[in-house]
């Protein structure tokens, strides 16, 4: 479910100055109203349009694995979660602005750290 919510900001990024307002837009009344909306919301409340002081890494809390770990052993398939994890392990590369939304937004849901960058506070 994060996985899209993380990518549309990539794309609206492209000509918009307030994805903050674009997240709250989603939440009061669009289809995709959600506590990750309101998440989403506040990351970038707090962290600011462009995330540039985050770093693209999002690390795993080892949930991920022992699910898809489960549905191997009792044969049902997890491709998205398999998928999201993948995700997180790809992220761990260069880190480009999907990441950083990624990242921004698991810091919310859970607390997850995030790695900040160079100069961010």
């Amino acid at each position: 479910m994060r996985q899209p919510l993380v990518a549309a900001p990539s794309l609206l990024r492209i000509g918009r100055d307030e994805l903050e307002q674009v997240a709250h837009v989603w939440n009061q009344g669009s289809v995709i109203r959600s506590w990750l909306c309101e998440l989403a919301e506040k990351a970038f409340e707090e962290e600011g349009n462009d995330l540039e002081n985050l770093v693209g890494y999002v690390n795993d809390s080892g949930e991920g694995r022992w699910t898809i770990q489960d549905g191997i052993d009792h044969d049902v398939p997890m491709p998205v979660i398999t998928a999201s994890l993948f995700a997180r392990f790809y992220s761990r590369g260069e880190g480009d602005y999907t990441h950083r939304v990624l990242a921004a937004l698991r810091n919310q849901f859970g607390g997850h750290a995030v790695e900040r960058a160079a100069g961010g506070d």
